[in-house]
């Protein structure tokens, strides 16, 4: 896997949103609800729609017979576009319209090399242009620094960090992500696990594969102010049933914080928190990491359910 990252700044620069399919709406409907996010029913359309508390819509779950994930929207700054169509037919990928059940159809339509629809569509940069760093309430001689437990709070995520997939081919997934839609590699561990983020400034990972037999969605991750809300993120969604998960730990590569919290059909969502920031200006180094750095630097052991493929057959 070679070190991405001198290219031509041209590519996509956030995730704007991600379509998903569950058995179970009502299912969905109460997962979500419990992780903070805000589940607005389209009636209309027959989905759910998830948003933060500022209002941005990330994602729409639809009801279907097996859970597994039909499309993401990446957004791209006005001026790119015709230049990412042009690159999308340079490296003969087959555009066409929009799937039927897309909710919008103004986008640049393809399937990447795993089956999965991706939408291009020029949109607002969801990805911060710099990260100001929160933290935890700090001891202050004289005064109590940490919450009574009575007074523990909600936890509700900022934003959508990233989106993590498994397939049978790290590499070629890479490759398509970096030559056709423009992300860079961050670091990699052999051809198991690969991180990519955007030139135009974003976490450290956008999107990240890992190996698995067949594609799958793995988790979805959404970022929290501090390390402290990945806690009492994990200790609520223990609170209201969902008690299977791996963390609270910190990874290695993208130095986040984490808890992972299994959903209804076997794959995650991760509270994240102080996810490494590349900046634009900065021409990030990948490298290739050894696979006990590939995970976590600290934490409990990682469950067998967390390296499973929950989409196989």
């Amino acid at each position: 896997m070679q070190n991405i990252g001198s290219t031509p700044r041209l590519g996509i620069h956030s995730i704007g949103e991600f379509s998903l399919v569950v058995p179970s709406l009502a299912e969905a409907r109460a997962f979500y609800a419990a992780f903070g996010l805000i589940v607005d029913d389209d009636i209309t359309r027959e989905r759910l729609v998830l948003r933060t508390a500022d209002g941005t819509a990330w994602g729409e779950i639809v009801e279907g017979a097996r859970k597994h994930m039909r499309h993401i929207t990446f957004h791209c700054y006005a001026n790119d576009f015709d230049a990412l169509r042009a690159r999308v037919s340079w490296h003969d990928v087959d555009t066409g319209s929009a799937p039927q059940w897309a909710a919008r159809h103004d986008g640049l339509w393809f399937m990447d090399p795993d089956g999965l629809w991706i939408e291009i569509r020029v949109g607002v940069k969801t990805t911060p242009d710099a990260v100001q760093r929160v933290a935890p309430a700090q001891p202050v001689d004289g005064l109590r620094a940490g919450l009574a437990r009575s007074e523990m709070p909600r936890v509700y995520p900022d934003r959508l960090s990233h989106i993590m997939r498994l397939t049978p081919d790290v590499d070629r997934m890479v490759r398509f992500y970096v030559d056709v839609l423009g992300l860079r590699l961050s670091d990699h561990s052999e051809d198991k696990v690969a991180f990519l983020h955007g030139a135009h400034g974003s976490d450290h990972h956008l999107m990240a594969f890992g190996l698995s037999n067949a594609p799958a969605l793995h988790h979805l991750s959404w970022d929290v102010p501090t390390f402290e809300h990945v806690g009492i993120g994990a200790m609520g969604m223990a609170a209201r049933g969902y008690k299977e998960g791996w963390g609270v730990g910190r990874h290695v590569l993208g130095s986040n914080y984490f808890f992972y919290v299994q959903d209804p059909w076997g794959s995650f969502c991760e509270y994240s928190s102080g996810m490494d920031f590349i900046p634009s200006s900065v021409n990030w180094q990948a490298l290739d990491h050894p696979l006990e750095d590939s995970s976590y630097l600290w934490g409990p052991e990682v469950p067998v359910a967390l390296r499973a493929n929950s989409e196989l057959n």
